[in-house]
């Protein structure tokens, strides 16, 4: 019996704040809406989620190659444009981190879903994804927030999937993960044993092995699923 529910943050719960990005880049010379982001959004994480660029960076140098592959599909690709943007949002990021924008359907899945499962949070951040979570008014549905950068061990590594289930007091087999990146996300969770759904909204990933979910209010009857 499923009795926990694991959830990524960024891309899950909270999401890029792209009129904060859309500014950004504006006072550097370079004018893209925000709709227009998020389509090369999309196409980015889609392109960065690859075994190969899993294997060879860490959450924190994927910050900024995540950044700057969305300006290059959104046809930003000079340089002197492109890093004093990223040094600006990474100045911003620091402290108040940029997943801020939460969808009106996420609050609404919390509630539903923690009547019937305990939450927890495992997430690759900077140390402010608590904070965060509080000041968007997200934390109270959480039992567990892990914070790669306080915990010294990232996803895709089973270690902290494991810290995660110690802290819950839960066993592998009565935990389910969702997030947004196959190879970060799913990957991970399986290699703890944990059994995982994938949050795929543009359809990228239809040729995976996992379950996969439009939106995360579709959650709750993905898990009765499996």
């Amino acid at each position: 019996m499923i009795k926990y529910l694991l959830f990524d943050a960024g891309n899950t719960l909270v999401y890029v704040n792209m009129a904060l990005v859309s500014e950004t880049l504006s006072r550097h010379g370079a004018d893209v809406a925000p709709e227009a982001l998020w389509r090369s959004e999309h196409l980015a994480r889609a392109h960065l989620d690859d075994p190969e660029v899993i294997r060879t960076s860490t959450d924190q140098t994927r910050w900024a190659l995540y950044f700057e592959t969305i300006f290059r599909f959104s046809g930003v690709t000079a340089r002197s444009t492109v890093e004093p943007v990223i040094r600006d949002l990474q100045a911003v990021h620091r402290t108040n981190n940029i997943w801020e924008i939460v969808p009106p359907e996420v609050p609404r899945a919390l509630e539903a879903l923690r009547g019937r499962y305990r939450l927890a949070v495992v997430s690759n951040a900077n140390g402010t994804v608590r904070e965060k979570l509080r000041r968007v008014g997200l934390a109270e549905y959480f039992d567990v927030i892990l914070d790669s950068h306080e915990e010294g061990v990232e996803k895709p590594d089973p270690r902290i999937f494991r810290i995660a289930l110690e802290r819950l007091g839960a066993r592998a087999e009565e935990a389910v993960h969702v997030g947004d990146f196959y190879h970060i996300d799913v990957v991970g969770a399986r290699a703890a044993g944990v059994r995982a759904v994938l949050l795929d909204p543009g359809g990228s990933h239809r040729d995976k092995p996992v379950p996969r979910i439009e939106s995360i209010e579709a959650l709750g009857r993905a898990v009765d699923a499996l």
